[in-house]
């Protein structure tokens, strides 16, 4: 419990021992510890280098604990010393590195990243450094990180870090995916499923991402890219991926697919007469509805389409089946 000031096991369990008698000598310490002499004296010499613990003066041989209050209150204020300290000197680092990054140089804006050491540490990376969201696209091919990369997702999710993720519909029968899926449910990441995912992909904040490269070599590889119209293209192609899958819900029976959602009667009548360019005055006298309903239908038909302009809307109604053309 005490390892956060500085001492270890052996240390930890000496003060406590030596708190609990209130003075010992080397041996009768050493015997409580169950340790040999050399060892337990080693021990009291490096608590009275952190002040915890002192030789008696009125009685030769004989060590006395410190107060645990003024002992380590003395050291928890040491520490929060040095932790601002490290504040502040990473505060200085991050703004330099703003100030360096503000015209980056071209060969700068992507790194290639080799090793499967060397790519779970970036994926962890950019776990631990997310502040708002992360998106990831997996595909059934599982990336090369192994180990703590789910602590990291979960103690991010546990920061408020919003999860996005889109699974390719394979990777649902790999082992402990289910597992996985229903772990992640749990903490209210939303997952979709997709039949086809077009590569991994996981970005961070919109600030960074990782894509794993394709390689006939036996290490794994990975291009790390920051802020550029590159990774704006690689945010652009999650969004249009995420649109496309069907949510997955966490259910009674466990995780199931919902279906997906779609206009009724009304909204295409809403839509057809839209296209065929009636005002949304005239939409809603010609359907007998209010013109805040025809409103609300149009904006509930244009999120469904994932799309922020009527224009947009009437493409995708053409390429999802909603209108036909004459």
């Amino acid at each position: 419990m005490l390892a956060a000031l500085g001492l270890d096991e052996r240390d930890e369990s000496a003060y406590r021992a030596l708190v609990s008698a209130g003075a010992a000598d080397v041996p009768g310490l050493a015997r409580r510890l169950t340790l040999a002499e050399p060892d337990t004296e080693r021990a009291l010499r490096r608590l009275e280098r952190h002040g915890l613990a002192a030789r008696s003066s009125g009685r030769p041989g004989r060590w006395v604990a410190s107060p645990p209050g003024v002992a380590l209150g003395a050291l928890l204020t040491q520490q929060r010393h040095e932790l601002e300290k490290a504040e502040l000197a990473a505060a200085l680092l991050a703004e330099e590195y703003r100030a360096a990054a503000a015209e980056p140089a071209v060969h700068d804006l992507v790194e290639v990243v080799t090793g499967a050491p060397a790519v779970a540490r970036r994926f962890l990376q950019l776990q631990l450094g997310a502040l708002d969201e992360v998106c990831a696209l997996v595909t059934e091919k599982p990336m090369a990180v192994t180990g703590a990369e789910n602590d990291a997702e979960e103690q991010a999710a546990h920061r408020g870090v919003r999860y996005r993720v889109v699974m390719e519909r394979p990777a649902l029968d790999l082992p402990d995916a289910v597992t996985e899926l229903t772990a992640a449910l749990g903490r209210d990441e939303q997952v979709r499923v997709a039949e086809r995912v077009p590569t991994k992909l996981v970005v961070a904040d919109r600030a960074l991402a990782l894509v794993p490269l394709t390689s006939r070599a036996s290490e794994p590889a990975a291009l790390v890219v920051h802020a550029s119209g590159l990774l704006e293209l690689l945010c652009g192609l999650f969004e249009s991926v995420w649109r496309e899958a069907l949510p997955l819900r966490l259910g009674a029976t466990g995780v199931r697919e919902e279906e997906p959602d779609g206009p009724d009667a009304t909204d295409l009548e809403v839509l057809s007469l839209l296209l065929a360019g009636l005002t949304d005055a005239s939409v809603a006298k010609q359907l007998d509805l209010g013109l805040r309903t025809v409103q609300r239908r149009v904006k509930r038909l244009m999120e469904l389409a994932g799309v922020s302009t009527r224009l947009q809307l009437g493409w995708h109604a053409y390429e999802r089946g909603w209108a036909t053309r004459n």
